[in-house]
C-alpha cells in the first residue's frame, strides 16, 4: 500500500533516486544535490543513500554524496552504518573515505555489530588494520558480550585473529 500523500510520479522519482545511489550515477546525484535534493535521504528501511552507494560499491557515487554532507554515520533501521556494510562487502577504498569524513570506527552505541567486527568475521585483514589505525577498540564488546576477536574466530577467520593480537601486542 503506497502512501496517499505521495503521488506515483513522487514515489517514481524517490525509486529513480536510490537506484541512482546503487548504480552510482555520480554525476546525475551531483546535480540532483546541487538542486536541493538531500544527501541524508532515506527509504522505507531507513537506507540512505550514502549507505546504497556504499554497499554496492559504488566509489563516484559515495564521494560525491560526502562532499555533499551525507551524515557517514546514519544507521538503517537495522542499526547497520556505512562503514558496517563496506566492511562486509571489503571495500577498502570507500571505506577509507568514510573514515576520512568522519565515519565513527568505534561502532554503534546500542551494542550492535561494529564495523570492526565484521570486517574481522570475513577476514577483511586490510579493513581491519585500517579500522584500529583509526581508533577501534579490539576489546569493545557488541550487545550479546563478544569482542571482534570473538567473532572472527566464532566465523573461522584464519589471518584477521592475528592482526588483532599484534596490534594488541603493539599497543
Amino acid at each position: 500500500m503506497t502512501d496517499p500523500a505521495f503521488d506515483d510520479a513522487t514515489l517514481a522519482l524517490a525509486a529513480r533516486i536510490f537506484q541512482l545511489a546503487r548504480d552510482g550515477d555520480a554525476d546525475v546525484l551531483r546535480q540532483m544535490l546541487e538542486h536541493g535534493l538531500s544527501p541524508n535521504m532515506s527509504n522505507d528501511k531507513g537506507d540512505t543513500l550514502l549507505m546504497l552507494a556504499a554497499y554496492n560499491q559504488n566509489v563516484p557515487a559515495v564521494r560525491v554524496l560526502l562532499d555533499h554532507g551525507a551524515d557517514p554515520d546514519k544507521p538503517n533501521d537495522k542499526g547497520q552504518t556505512p562503514l558496517a556494510g563496506v566492511a562486509f562487502k571489503g571495500d577498502l577504498a570507500i571505506a577509507t573515505m568514510l573514515v576520512a569524513h568522519g565515519a565513527a570506527v568505534q561502532g554503534p552505541a546500542d551494542g550492535g555489530r561494529s564495523a570492526l567486527a565484521v570486517a574481522a568475521m570475513f577476514d577483511r585483514v586490510e579493513l581491519v588494520q585500517l579500522l584500529l589505525d583509526h581508533g577501534a577498540d579490539p576489546d569493545a564488546r557488541d550487545g550479546a558480550g563478544s569482542t571482534a576477536l570473538d567473532a572472527a574466530k566464532a566465523m573461522g577467520a584464519t589471518k584477521t585473529p592475528a592482526v588483532i593480537a599484534a596490534w594488541k601486542a603493539r599497543a
